[in-house]
């Protein structure tokens, strides 16, 4: 019997591509896993009626993590029934951290020395998605609570703990005083609790300049949920963007490992697609179950190829989807 059930759910576009090439460099680094397949998105929903079925519900239940590839959520009106997957089995699951790490890899154009964790609480802020609209005035809830802010800050502290032991508070209390200042005086105040714990705090406008004049200043950020989605894209790009960005959901009890780019429609099929995001929220998965040796390996294999090529499109190569995973593949033997 194998070590670890892993749920594997490919989700739309690109998704289809990078999770079984991510699947291959598990298997080629020798990681004791047994899969369970799953489906849930939009061309889910397009074909049933939901975007997640049941049977998806018992594989993320029953296994020791899942990874996610790519989700697609139409734009504009949502069509009757329809929900984001990623998004909702956030809430489902109480996923309420998101994990962004931010690092410099060996690509063209990275910023050098960059080795942060942006924090995101994942359940609340705008992304409750309470939305509507009288005439021509739309509004849109924002839910913040003392009991999520202090949960996201005991994450993030206990983090930055691990690490160097600073940590940001990024907020916008001088404009939104009730909620944002819910937010920030939650954690300040559980901040204070932490012996060694070297906290700061940060307006979010700042926040995004100083990443990019100055981002080796930071360790780990903590934000509420639409400015992490913002700052964590705005770091990606610092080291080379998208296509080599992991993230993982985390909860108490289960977590959710993907990469941070969507469905990429436009290139969906033509095995041209970068895996290396997926393979990077593969090593964070096997970090958070406890297989480190593994984890290791793969970070460094992937390292490797992106030094030594093939590289893909997106990082100034010319290999596809196939190619660079072999090269991986090569580079853990």
């Amino acid at each position: 019997m194998a070590k670890y059930r892993i749920c594997l759910i490919e989700g739309d576009g690109i998704g289809h591509e990078v999770i079984p090439a991510t699947r291959r460099v598990l298997d080629a680094a020798g990681f004791d896993a047994e899969y369970v397949e799953a489906e849930a998105g939009y061309e889910y929903y397009l074909d049933h009626g939901t975007s997640v079925p049941q049977a998806t519900y018992d594989a993320v239940e029953n296994t020791h993590a899942t990874l996610f590839g790519a989700a697609t959520s139409p734009s504009g009106e949502k069509p009757a029934g329809f929900f984001g997957a990623i998004r909702h089995l956030r809430q489902k699951y109480g996923l309420y951290a998101n994990v962004r790490p931010t690092k410099t890899r060996p690509v063209p154009g990275a910023y050098e020395n960059v080795d942060l964790v942006i924090v995101r609480e994942n359940t609340q802020g705008l992304y409750v998605e309470q939305e509507r609209r009288y005439g021509d005035t739309a509004i849109a809830d924002t839910v913040i609570t003392k009991d999520a802010s202090e949960r996201i800050g005991k994450f993030a502290a206990d983090l930055a703990m691990k690490r160097s032991g600073r940590l940001t508070v990024v907020h916008k209390a001088n404009v939104l005083p009730v909620t944002q200042g819910l937010f920030l005086n939650t954690i300040l105040d559980h901040a204070k609790t932490v012996d060694g714990l070297n906290t700061s705090t940060m307006i979010v406008d700042n926040a995004a300049m100083q990443l990019v004049r100055n981002p080796q200043q930071f360790d780990v950020m903590v934000m509420t949920n639409m400015f992490g989605d913002i700052l964590s894209d705005l770091a990606a790009g610092l080291v080379g963007g998208l296509g080599i960005a992991a993230s993982g959901n985390v909860g108490d009890k289960f977590g959710i490992f993907e990469s941070v780019h969507g469905s990429a429609p436009d290139i969906a099929g033509q095995g041209i697609s970068n895996p290396t995001a997926t393979m990077l929220a593969a090593v964070l998965m096997l970090d958070h179950i406890g297989d480190h040796e593994t984890a290791r390996r793969i970070d460094n294999a992937v390292n490797k190829v992106l030094v030594e090529g093939p590289r893909t499109r997106d990082l100034g190569g010319t290999a596809g989807t196939e190619e660079f995973t072999n090269a991986v593949i090569a580079a853990l033997a």
